[in-house]
């Protein structure tokens, strides 16, 4: 069944709405899978911050074409489903894993990150990635470290100072005494 211009320009705007808010996109063959499986996916996807959606390729490509991004042609062919991942990228990628290997109706083509296309087994690895807190704790130890290190290194001749200075001063008052 075709479909009209004002549907076409619907999904256009709902695929490029989606496309913006997303930090990652994982592309998916869905194919062979039921109503209810795709609607447990989207449930679970919700729960980490992504969004299930089968799409129209070349009304896809269009979009990623307007987004400048080049075209993953290897990974548009045939009907595909694309799951947007608006929270953080390894939560969505990890639900999306576990289901794949729940389900042999979903299989992870590849995904766009940025503007980049990246392959099947690099877009399954973002699973492996630390969540976002836990990448910001190591930065902040990595910049704190030293920092630390520095301030007890300004502070060692000082302290040192005084001890010697307290020493010359007790050895002062039993002198006198």
């Amino acid at each position: 069944m075709a479909i009209s211009k004002d549907k076409k320009k619907e999904l256009v705007a709902d695929y490029v709405e989606s496309l913006a808010r997303s930090q990652a996109v994982i592309v998916a063959d869905y194919q062979g899978m039921t109503v209810a499986t795709a609607t447990a996916l989207r449930a679970k996807l919700r729960g980490a911050g992504g969004s299930f959606q089968i799409v129209k390729n070349t009304l896809f490509r269009k979009v990623l074409q307007q987004g400048g991004v080049p075209e993953p042609s290897a990974l548009l062919k045939g009907p595909v489903a694309v799951c947007y991942c608006f929270g953080e990228v390894p939560a969505v990628v990890k639900a999306l894993n576990e289901f794949a290997r729940e389900n042999e109706s979903l299989r992870i083509r590849g995904g766009i990150i940025g503007r980049s296309i990246v392959d099947a087994a690099r877009a399954k690895s973002l699973a492996d990635l630390p969540p976002r807190a836990v990448v910001l704790a190591q930065l902040l130890g990595a910049v704190q470290g030293p920092m630390s290190s520095l301030a007890g290194l300004v502070a060692a001749p000082l302290r040192e100072l005084a001890r010697v200075l307290q020493a010359r001063s007790e050895q002062g008052q039993q002198a006198a005494a």
